[in-house]
């Protein structure tokens, strides 16, 4: 922790003298010592603190370096509270492993799981369907599929239906699914249950591509890395650098298929260096660019929200933003109405400032410390699957307000929901 103290105060003095590329390589390197000290202790590739460390540090050494004309000097408040957001995560889980340890002693019990694979594969195909039928539904209401229109940017973000869509999307956690159900069955069991089951999985895999949502498909892999990885003793790391080459074509190919050309997305990401390629340039501002957002947030906010922000997904799941709209109207502060990505603590701020953004940061600690100890001795299988997307939810702590978002939690209680459903039937089949 002491590293991780010296590189911020060094990169937030260096920023200040407009030494940005060092001020951001500085973060970078922190980001990357924070991660290999908690991989070293634990051995876990996935551990949560390290992939918190990794990713919200790593990418605000990204936004110090300013690589973009979007990106503005923060202000001292800004600093402050990145800087609350990553402390309050890392010393709560620091606390909670020196009072009740870290679980590690347990290490030869884990992964230790077995269990009944045929309620998981009643989920998969549960799950596929309803998703499939959802999707159907949701192009024969709109008269379209997004794949297959062209010269219409957005047109994947209107492919919706008020409560519908959520089920359409649930497709991503099938992937997941399918690795439980592999693990589980333990090359036991009926060959045709298990090509059933892998063919649900393409299924489920398709439907982000023809809704052209990248998010969703990358969801989908990462989630079901992570629960693969979770299963595993050892994990070589270079199997993720190959499922990020297999990953990235598709990456691509879903830009083409939003219209979105390298002229249109050049002239909003307005990097300072026009000829870098779209490759770096894209994911850097989806990175860098949600930090500045942040700022913008700090600097133009004329008040708190107390609470209501944060409180959105109730307002959504209840429906009581029909009858009181009042509840989710509160605007939103960018630097470029087309880059809209926030960090985690975006709506913790809008709520209720610095002292949201310490607290919220120490529940997500405290948490985080509760997954990793009780993966060691996980007998449900979600419990697989709900640690894989805290994972990819931190991994990820850059990009979005996850827990202010409905999808998120649509996706915990349907995991819940799972969960139930293995509890209930794994005793009696």
């Amino acid at each position: 922790m002491a590293v991780y103290v010296i590189c911020y105060l060094a990169s937030y003095i260096l920023a200040r003298f407009d030494h940005y590329l060092l001020s951001g390589l500085l973060l970078l390197v922190a980001a990357g010592w924070l991660y290999m000290e908690d991989y070293r202790k634990y051995k876990n590739l996935i551990h949560l603190r390290g992939l918190f460390s990794l990713f919200w540090v790593g990418g605000e050494g990204l936004a110090c370096m300013k690589l973009s004309n979007l990106q503005t000097d923060w202000s001292r408040m800004t600093w402050f509270c990145l800087f609350l957001a990553y402390i309050g995560f890392w010393l709560v889980f620091e606390i909670l492993v020196r009072v009740y340890g870290s679980g590690y002693d347990s290490y030869g019990r884990w992964r230790s799981f077995s269990g009944d694979s045929k309620p998981v594969f009643t989920m998969i195909c549960g799950l596929t369907v309803l998703s499939l039928g959802c999707f159907i539904a949701e192009a024969v209401v709109l008269g379209y599929v997004p794949l297959f229109l062209r010269g219409v940017p957005h047109a994947y973000s209107e492919f919706h239906l008020t409560g519908v869509h959520y089920f359409t999307v649930s497709c991503v956690l099938v992937p997941s699914l399918t690795v439980l159900y592999i693990h589980m069955r333990n090359g036991r069991g009926s060959e045709k249950l298990l090509i059933a089951a892998l063919v649900m999985t393409t299924i489920s895999m398709l439907i982000p591509i023809l809704c052209v949502s990248r998010f969703q498909l990358v969801f989908a892999v990462l989630l079901a890395a992570f629960t693969y990885i979770s299963l595993q003793k050892m994990f070589h790391p270079g199997w993720l650098f190959a499922l990020f080459v297999v990953l990235l074509p598709f990456y691509l190919i879903l830009t083409v298929a939003r219209s979105h050309n390298i002229e249109y997305l050049n002239g909003i990401f307005e990097m300072k260096r026009t000829s870098m390629p779209i490759f770096i340039s894209q994911p850097y501002i989806y990175i860098a660019n949600n930090y500045d957002n942040f700022n913008c947030l700090v600097e133009a906010l004329p008040g708190h929200s107390f609470g209501l922000k944060g409180l959105f997904p109730l307002w959504a799941l209840s429906g009581l933003k029909f009858f009181f709209p009042q509840l989710i109207h509160f605007p939103i502060y960018v630097d470029k109405t087309e880059l809209t990505t926030l960090t985690l603590f975006y709506d913790a701020y809008y709520d209720f400032g610095w002292i949201g953004v310490l607290f919220f940061s120490c529940i997500l600690g405290a948490i985080a410390y509760i997954l990793v100890v009780k993966l060691r001795e996980m007998r449900n299988p979600l419990g697989y699957l709900l640690y894989a997307q805290f994972a990819a939810y931190l991994m990820l702590s850059f990009f979005t307000t996850w827990f202010s978002n409905t999808t998120t939690w649509f996706y915990l209680i349907l995991t819940g929901a799972m969960a139930l459903f293995y509890h209930l039937r794994a005793s009696r089949w």
